[in-house]
C-alpha cells in the first residue's frame, strides 16, 4: 500500500410463537434445528391470544434460555474473543481507522450516488479514480479533474454489511470496533463449523479440542492482528474468514446448495480470491467420496442430482454477483474488474501497466513473503523486528508442519488441500506482496482451511509437541497484534 497524500477534513455527522427447542449439534449460520419432540409441559407454554404482557414476556424469556443452552459455547468464545481483541485494540478500539473506505462508499449509496464525493474523502490512499477520455474509462493521472469518478478500489460487500450501522452514525461510524466484533462472531462460527464437521463423523475431535482450535484461529494466526485494527485492506480479510465458516457449513456433502451458494457469493464479494473456494462445493457435489473416480464415472448415467446441486448453488449465487458485475460494468467498464487497475497515483501502477495484476513475474516476491522473510535481530540495543513485506508461516502459523506428516487422510482431505491451492494461487501471482503487513495477510483468505487440515489431520491437540507449536504460534502472533504500526498508526503518529 502507497502512503497517503493528502488528509481532508471529515463531516459530522410480531406475534409470539411457541419457543422450539434447537437440536444441540444445530450451528450458526445453518438452516433453523428441527424442533424436539414436545414435551408433556409443552401446552401450558402456549401463547393464546389474549394473554398478559407479562406472560409473553415469560415465553420470550425461556426461548432466550433454550436458544443460550444450545449455543453457550459458541456465546462465551464470542464474548471472550471480543473481550480480548477489544483489549489488544486498545486506543484504536474508540476511534475510527484512518482506512474506512467501505463506511464511505456505504454513506454515498445511501446518500443516492453510487461512486464516492471527492469532497469528503479521508485521504488519497487506495482509491480508484476513473476519468472519461473520448468514452472510454481509464485511470485518472497527474492532477485530479472535477469530472473524475472515485470509487472503493475493492469488492464492495463489506460496505452493504456496514449500511445499517452507517445509516446511524454517518461517516463517523467506527470501523474498528466493528472489526473486533465480525472478529469475535468468526470464531465463533469456526468452532460452530467445526461442531458440525464432529458431528457428521468427518472428525474425531471433542468439544474441548474444537474450541482449542477455534483459539488457534483467533489468537494464533495472522487473523489476530488483522482483526483489531479496522482499515480497509484488513476488514475484508476478516470478513472473509466470517463468510468462508459460513460457507463450508453449508457446503459439506453440498447439502444446503442455496445457502452455500448465497455465502459463497458473500465472500466472494468480500474477498476476491475466495471465489477459487468454490471448488470445495463442486467436489461435494460431483465426487463426494470415498470412490472419487468411480463416482466421476458414473456421472455419464446418474448426472441429474449432482447437476441440480450445482443449479441451486449458483442460484444462490447468482442474485449477488449479478448485481455486483453491473456494479462493476458501471463502476469500471468489465463486469470482472472492482478497481485495482484505476488506482489513483500509486506504487503499483507500474507494475501493474507493465505485466498486468497477475503474472509469473510477481510470484519469487510474494513466496518470499509468505514463506521466506525471518525477523531481524538487532543485538546493540536489543531488538527484534519484523518485515513490513511478510514473515514466514512458519513462524506464524507453525502447525502447517503437521499438515505434511498427517496421521489421518479421511475424506475431506483432498477437497481441503485441493481448495487451500487454487485459493493461494491468486496472491502468489499478484502484484502486491500485502505491504505493510505484519506476515503475509493474504495467506488468512485459506488460514481456516489450512486449520481444518490439521483438524482432520489426526494429531491431537494434547500432544506435547502439537501444544509447544501452538505456544509458539501464539507467541508470535502476540507480537505482531502488540508490535505492528500500519497504516492508522503512520498518520496519527503513534
Amino acid at each position: 500500500m502507497s502512503r497517503s497524500k493528502s488528509k481532508r477534513s471529515k463531516p459530522s455527522s410480531a406475534q409470539s410463537r411457541e419457543p422450539v427447542a434447537p437440536a444441540p449439534e444445530s450451528t450458526i449460520g445453518s438452516q433453523a434445528a428441527s424442533p424436539a419432540p414436545e414435551s408433556p409441559a409443552a401446552p401450558e407454554q402456549r401463547v393464546a391470544p389474549g394473554v398478559s404482557t407479562d406472560e409473553r414476556g415469560g415465553v420470550a424469556g425461556a426461548a432466550l434460555r433454550m436458544w443460550l443452552a444450545a449455543y453457550r459455547v459458541e456465546v462465551v468464545l464470542f464474548l471472550v474473543s471480543f473481550a480480548v481483541l477489544a483489549s489488544f485494540s486498545s486506543q484504536r478500539f474508540l476511534r475510527q481507522s484512518e482506512a474506512p473506505h467501505f463506511v464511505y462508499q456505504a454513506k454515498a449509496w445511501l446518500e443516492g450516488r453510487l461512486d464516492v464525493d471527492p469532497e469528503v474523502l479521508p485521504n488519497l490512499e487506495d482509491w480508484a479514480c476513473v476519468r472519461e477520455v473520448a468514452g472510454a474509462k481509464v485511470r485518472c493521472e497527474g492532477r485530479t479533474r472535477p469530472g473524475d469518478r472515485w470509487f472503493v478500489s475493492f469488492p464492495s460487500f463489506p460496505a452493504v454489511v456496514m449500511l445499517p450501522f452507517v445509516a446511524l452514525h454517518g461517516y463517523q461510524f467506527n470501523d474498528t470496533s466493528f472489526g473486533v466484533i465480525v472478529g469475535a462472531l468468526a470464531v465463533a462460527l469456526f468452532y460452530s463449523l467445526l461442531r458440525f464437521l464432529a458431528k457428521e463423523g468427518e472428525t474425531a475431535r471433542d468439544r474441548t479440542e474444537n474450541v482449542g482450535l477455534a483459539l488457534v484461529l483467533a489468537f494464533g494466526t495472522l487473523f489476530f492482528y488483522a482483526s483489531i485494527r479496522g482499515e480497509v485492506w484488513f476488514s475484508a480479510e476478516v470478513m472473509g474468514v466470517a463468510f468462508t465458516c459460513l460457507y463450508l457449513r453449508n457446503a459439506v456433502r453440498a447439502h444446503r446448495p442455496v445457502l452455500a451458494g448465497l455465502f459463497f457469493s458473500m465472500a466472494t464479494l468480500t474477498r476476491t480470491p475466495l471465489l477459487f473456494a468454490g471448488l470445495f462445493f463442486v467436489l461435494e457435489a460431483l465426487c463426494p467420496g470415498p470412490d472419487r473416480l468411480e463416482q466421476l464415472k458414473a456421472l455419464g448415467s446418474n448426472w441429474r442430482p449432482a447437476v441440480r446441486k450445482l443449479g441451486l448453488f449458483a442460484l444462490g449465487a447468482a442474485p449477488l454477483a449479478l448485481l455486483a458485475a453491473a456494479y462493476n460494468v458501471y463502476r469500471f467498464g468489465n463486469p470482472g474488474e472492482f478497481g485495482h487497475a484505476f488506482l489513483y497515483n500509486n506504487r503499483v501502477n507500474v507494475d501493474i501497466d507493465r505485466w498486468g495484476l497477475f503474472h509469473p513475474v510477481y510470484l519469487w516476491r510474494n513466496l518470499q513473503a509468505a514463506f521466506l522473510k525471518l525477523p531481524g535481530i538487532s543485538l546493540n540495543p536489543l531488538r527484534l523486528s519484523y518485515d513490513p513485506h511478510g514473515l514466514s508461516l512458519l513462524l506464524t502459523l507453525p502447525l502447517v508442519v503437521f499438515l505434511v506428516v498427517p496421521k489421518l487422510r479421511p475424506r475431506l482431505h483432498w477437497p481441503l488441500w485441493l481448495t487451500l491451492a487454487v485459493t493461494a494461487l491468486p496472491g502468489l501471482f499478484y502484484q502486491n506482496d500485502g505491504y505493510m503487513q505484519f506476515g503475509f495477510r493474504f495467506s488468512i483468505d485459506y488460514t481456516p482451511y489450512l486449520l481444518l487440515l490439521f483438524a482432520i489431520g489426526g494429531w491431537s491437540l494434547r500432544n506435547r509437541a502439537v501444544l509447544a507449536t501452538v505456544a509458539f504460534g501464539v507467541l508470535v502472533n502476540f507480537w505482531g497484534a502488540v508490535a505492528f504500526r500500519g497504516y492508522t498508526e503512520l498518520v496519527r503518529n503513534w
